[in-house]
């Protein structure tokens, strides 16, 4: 979906100023809204890409005055509510209010989590066919605005670049988010120039390099 989280390429929202000697957390709750993200998720109930596309969701006057881990608990509350498992008064409170039903029996456990943080979750799959593009080929990125989940900066769309690489096959994210199976695609990195993106006042030696799904792209 075309969410708030979709700024690439657009202005007046400021210049980046980088934290020097940045923390890994700013605020007490921060760990403990990541612990909660990392524990719930291993319930099975959802994917990371619904857990993504839950913040992603999340109305723009919200999403743009929030921190990252304020979005972080908003998409977790958002998503604990849509499988039933806390209601609204509850989360209003910040405790649990009902006994909680058939509750799920996946635990994520102590011991499990640093084990699990450095084996990652790859989403790499082996692929049964062979990519359509090859390096050097041009495509054209779709003009698509979906509602539902999908990886394809808005900046992009509908713009033609070259093929640099063949990432591999991988989880696609827009069927993912939704339930509707992984559904694995073949992924390309593909060089855009910054006139194509932006027109002829951009720099002529900028250039940038997304990582785009087969699906987003057509030949040219």
């Amino acid at each position: 979906m075309n969410g708030a989280q979709d700024v690439g390429g657009m202005t007046s929202f400021g210049p980046i100023d980088p934290e020097p000697n940045e923390p890994v957390f700013h605020a007490r709750f921060e760990p403990r809204v990541l612990a909660n993200v990392l524990a719930t998720g291993a319930l099975g109930l959802w994917s990371g890409d619904a857990s993504r596309f839950a913040r992603e969701s999340l109305p723009p006057p919200f999403y743009y005055t929030r921190s990252y881990y304020e979005i972080w608990l908003a998409g977790l509350e958002k998503l604990l509510a849509e499988k039933h498992l806390v209601s609204a008064d509850e989360i209003a409170a910040g405790r649990a209010l009902h006994d909680l039903q058939d509750m799920p029996l996946k635990v994520f456990r102590a011991e499990k989590v640093a084990p699990a943080l450095v084996r990652g979750w790859p989403s790499d799959r082996p692929a049964n066919n062979q990519p359509r593009f090859a390096v050097g080929h041009r495509v054209r990125a779709k003009n698509i605005n979906p509602p539902t989940h999908t990886r394809l900066p808005r900046y992009t769309r509908g713009k033609t670049g070259i093929v640099e690489n063949v990432r591999g096959h991988f989880v696609f994210p827009d069927t993912n988010a939704h339930g509707a199976g992984e559904e694995p695609q073949w992924c390309y990195n593909v060089r855009f120039s910054a006139r194509e993106l932006w027109g002829d006042e951009a720099d002529p030696k900028m250039s940038v390099s997304i990582d785009a799904f087969e699906p987003y792209l057509e030949g040219v």
